[in-house]
C-alpha cells in the first residue's frame, strides 16, 4: 500500500496499515505536517456546534477519539484544557447552552469513564475569578467545560515514526509526479521525484491512497481519471498574543457571525482563532491579511475588559481546510459520507479520502484502509490503532514519577521537565542520552530559552528534520511562539543542524536566509518579548527519521 501525503490523515493511514501487518510506504513532497496539519487550532474536541445541527453521532465519535488520544494513543502530547462559554442572557441562554454542554459531557460516558472533568456553571463572580480579563459587566456568567489541546505537528511526526516502528517505509521530500497503471487501467503505483537529490524512481503498490488534503484534486488528476472528490480550500487564520496581555486561567469559546472564536492557552501565549474564508491563492503559503487579523482582534475585544491592539499580536499563522463539496465527480464510488470526511475510488486501485479534522484522524485512517482493502480483507485484518500507543506514550507514568530526579540531575526547573515530558514522553530518555554524550546540549537556545540545544540535535538525528524550517516551524514551534519568529535563535539552531547534516557554511547561510525570507507565512508583529517559562501551570482545574529512505519520520504528494 502506498500512501500519498504526510499530514495527520496520511500519517494515520500509514500507522493503521502497518499495524494490520500490511506492507506500506508513505511519501510526502515537503516535510511531515508542512501543510494544514501544522497550522490548526491544535484542539481535540467533539465540536459543540454540531449539537445544534443535531449530528449527535459525529459529536460522540469525536469525543471518543479525544478520550482515546488523552488516555491511550498520545497522553504525552495532549492535555485537557478548561474552556469558558460566556453567557449574555442569565436564564434563556444558560438553559439552552447548559443543556447542550450537559449532553456533550454525557456522550463521553458512553465510551467509559471520561478523560476530562465535567462542566460547571459560573456566576459573574465565578467568571471573574476564572478569567479576570473578561468584561463581566457585559455577561451574565458562563459555563466551564473541558476539551483538550495537542501539538499538531508533533502528533504527525510521532505518527510517522510509530508507523516506521511497525515496518512502514516513510520518506519525506519526495513528490509524486505520476500515478502508474497496468494494462487493465488499475492504478499500481507512482513515479516519484526525490526533491533532495533530483533522482526519480518508481514505487509499485497494490493499493494507492491519496490523502493530500487541499491538493486532493491535483493528485487525483495524476491518474488520468476525471472522477474523484471535489475539494475547496478555506483559510483559517490564528493570531498569537502573550498570556500576560489577557488575564485568564482557561480558554474561551464564543460564536461569531461567520465561525467559532477560540481563545486557546498555549504555553505562555494565547492562540486566538479562527477565520473561515474561501481561498484560491498559493496552497503552499497562505498568509494572514491585516483584515483577517483585525477580524479576530475585533471579535475577541467584544469579550475583554482591556481590549488588545495590533501591537499585542506577536505572531500569526494561516492554514487551509479541505472542504468537501456536495457529491462526487462522475464515475466515482464512495462511502462513509459525513459532514466531516468521505472516502472514494475515482479509479481502480486508487482510494481518495478528504475532509475531516484533527481529532478524528484515526477514524478517517481506519475508514480509508478498510475501503482500500474491501470488506472481506478488512475483516481478516482489522484496525488495531485503538489499542496502539504512539512512541513515547508507554511508561509515561513512570517517567512522570521521575520528574524531581530529572530536575535535580540536570538543574532544570520543574516547568522545563514538565514541558519536555509533554513533548517527548518516554522518548525524553533519548534526548537525555544526547546530553549525556554532550553535556553542553542541556543549555537553552540563545534567543529562545523555552527550548534546549539537545532538542535541535534530536530533531535531526531522530525526527527526520532536513531543513531549518523543519525545526523552527514543526519540530519546535519557534516560528509562532516568539515575536521575531525565532530569528534570534536561527544562527545557533542552524549551526547545531549543520554539525549533524554536514552543511557547508554556504549551505548553512542559504538555509538561514531562506527561512528568514519566508516570514510572510507566519507574519510577525512588533510585539513584546517572551519569558523563558513555558508552562500551563495556571490552567484552572487542569488534571487533578532520517531522510535515508528507510525509516525516517505530507500533506502534498
Amino acid at each position: 500500500m502506498l500512501v500519498i501525503g504526510g499530514g495527520v490523515t496520511g500519517a494515520g493511514i500509514a500507522l493503521d496499515a502497518a499495524t494490520r501487518g500490511l506492507k506500506v510506504g508513505i511519501v510526502e513532497a515537503d516535510d511531515w505536517a508542512s501543510g494544514t496539519s501544522s497550522w490548526s487550532s491544535k484542539l481535540l474536541h467533539g465540536g459543540l456546534r454540531y449539537l445544534e445541527m443535531l449530528d449527535f453521532a459525529l459529536v460522540h465519535e469525536a469525543i471518543l477519539e479525544r478520550n482515546l488520544l488523552l488516555r491511550v494513543i498520545a497522553p504525552h502530547l495532549s492535555v485537557p484544557v478548561p474552556f469558558i462559554y460566556p453567557l449574555h442572557k442569565a436564564v434563556t441562554e444558560r438553559a439552552y447552552v447548559g443543556s447542550g454542554i450537559t449532553l456533550y459531557d454525557s456522550m463521553a460516558w458512553l465510551g467509559g469513564t471520561p478523560a476530562v472533568p465535567g462542566h460547571r456553571h459560573l456566576t459573574r463572580r465565578g467568571l471573574h475569578d476564572l478569567f479576570p480579563g473578561l468584561d463581566e459587566t457585559q455577561l451574565a456568567g458562563g459555563i466551564r467545560y473541558f476539551d483538550a489541546r495537542i501539538d499538531d505537528a508533533r502528533l504527525v511526526s510521532t505518527l510517522v515514526r510509530t508507523a516506521a516502528h511497525f515496518g512502514a517505509r516513510a520518506i519525506n521530500r519526495v513528490q509524486v509526479t505520476a500515478l502508474t497503471t497496468d494494462e487493465f487501467d488499475r492504478v499500481r503505483g507512482a513515479e516519484v521525484l526525490d526533491r533532495e537529490s533530483g533522482q526519480t524512481f518508481s514505487v509499485r503498490a497494490k493499493n494507492v491512497i491519496n490523502a493530500t488534503g487541499v491538493w486532493t484534486e491535483q493528485t487525483e488528476a495524476l491518474s488520468g481519471t476525471s472522477g474523484g472528490l471535489k475539494v475547496l480550500a478555506s483559510k483559517g487564520v490564528h493570531i498569537v498574543v502573550p498570556r500576560e496581555r489577557i488575564p485568564g486561567h482557561a480558554g474561551i469559546i464564543s460564536q461569531t457571525e461567520k465561525s467559532v472564536l477560540f481563545v486557546i492557552p498555549w504555553k505562555d501565549r494565547w492562540i486566538i482563532g479562527t477565520t473561515d474564508t474561501p481561498y484560491t491563492g498559493d496552497y503552499a503559503s497562505p498568509v494572514a491579511t491585516e483584515d483577517d487579523i483585525a477580524y479576530l482582534i475585533g471579535h475577541v475585544n467584544e469579550l475583554l475588559v482591556d481590549p488588545i491592539s495590533r501591537e499585542d499580536v506577536i505572531g500569526t499563522y494561516a492554514g487551509l481546510r479541505p472542504l468537501l463539496q456536495p457529491g462526487t465527480k462522475a464515475g466515482t464510488a464512495s462511502t462513509k459520507v459525513s459532514r466531516e470526511h468521505t472516502v472514494a475510488s475515482p479509479a481502480p486501485g486508487l482510494t481518495v479520502i478528504a475532509g475531516g479534522k484533527l481529532t478524528t484522524y484515526r477514524v478517517m485512517a481506519e475508514d480509508a484502509v478498510n475501503f482500500a482493502l474491501g470488506p472481506s480483507k478488512a475483516r481478516k485484518k482489522p484496525s488495531r490503532t485503538k489499542q496502539t500507543p504512539l512512541l513515547g506514550a508507554r511508561g509515561l507514568d513512570a517517567i512522570t514519577a521521575k520528574r524531581a530526579e530529572i530536575s535535580r540531575i540536570h538543574g532544570w526547573p520543574m516547568w522545563r521537565v514538565n514541558r519536555l515530558i509533554n513533548r517527548y514522553g518516554t522518548l525524553l530518555y533519548d534526548v537525555l542520552e544526547l546530553i549525556g554524550v554532550e553535556p553542553e546540549l542541556s543549555d537553552e537556545l540563545e534567543g529562545a530559552p523555552g527550548y534546549l540545544q539537545a532538542e535541535v540535535v534530536y530533531a535531526v538525528t531522530n525526527e527526520g528534520a532536513l531543513h531549518l524550517d523543519d525545526v523552527m516551524e514543526r519540530r519546535t514551534r519557534l516560528s509562532i511562539e516568539y515575536p521575531d519568529r525565532g530569528a534570534a535563535a536561527v544562527d545557533q539552531v542552524s549551526r547545531l543542524m549543520a554539525a549533524q547534516l554536514g552543511w557547508s557554511e554556504k549551505q548553512r547561510l542559504r538555509e538561514v536566509s531562506g527561512y528568514l525570507a519566508g516570514t510572510a507565512h507566519t507574519g510577525i508583529g512588533d510585539g513584546p518579548g517572551q519569558t523563558a517559562h513555558a508552562g500551563d501551570d495556571d490552567l484552572a482545574s487542569a488534571p487533578d527519521v532520517a531522510h535515508d529512505h528507510a525509516d525516517g519520520p505530507g500533506e502534498r504528494g
